[in-house]
């Protein structure tokens, strides 16, 4: 078929788009054209190139991709850094909303498995003492300002007024105000 044909049929505005995008050029049309020129130009006569030995080409091999096995949702994830470690990670989402990830390092999958089983019993017994009000100190993830004004109201649950907060932690009012419903929202939960 000749490249103008081609061309419309594929939908292109120009020919030249067509012969860029699905010509090649082989060593054998190579060998063809170097040929021509020299029978064109040099008046060469052509003699027969000797059969050239097959040059053996190595085994095409199916691509397989490797599927990784999912983990269940809450059971953490496994993966190997290098050839001598491996880390383990678990993120959960707290009760004031975000995901803290934490991480176990190994130098083995197994050794890997055993300690982020330890870390996920830890990290969900956290998790349920904050909830049911066991516990009040949050994990390392959460600002220090959002512990301290915590801690305030637990200790003055009947004062509302944010600037005297602000004024008694000797922190800005716009910071008491960005923490304050977020810190008896999660008391509330507690109750």
């Amino acid at each position: 078929m000749d490249v103008k044909t081609l061309s419309t049929i594929i939908g292109h505005v120009s020919s030249a788009t067509t012969l860029n995008t699905y010509t090649h050029i082989t060593d054998e049309m190579r060998r063809k054209a170097a040929l021509n020129i020299d029978q064109g130009i040099a008046k060469a006569e052509v003699q027969p190139e000797p059969e050239r030995q097959a040059t053996v080409e190595p085994e095409q091999q199916t691509f397989v991709p490797i599927e990784l096995p999912r983990r269940r949702p809450g059971t953490g994830c496994v993966s190997q850094i290098n050839e001598h470690l491996w880390e383990g990670r678990y993120s959960p989402v707290w009760p004031d909303g975000k995901k803290r990830p934490r991480n176990v390092y190994a130098h083995t999958r197994e050794e890997c498995e055993e300690k982020l089983k330890g870390l996920i019993l830890e990290m969900k017994a956290e998790i349920a003492a904050l909830r049911s009000g066991a516990s009040t100190e949050y994990p390392d993830g959460v600002n220090p300002r959002k512990k301290a004004i915590a801690a305030y109201l637990r200790e003055h649950p009947d004062v509302t007024n944010k600037a005297r907060i602000a004024r008694e932690l000797h922190m800005n009012r716009s910071t008491v105000r960005r923490y304050y419903d977020e810190v008896r929202a999660e008391a509330q939960q507690k109750r």
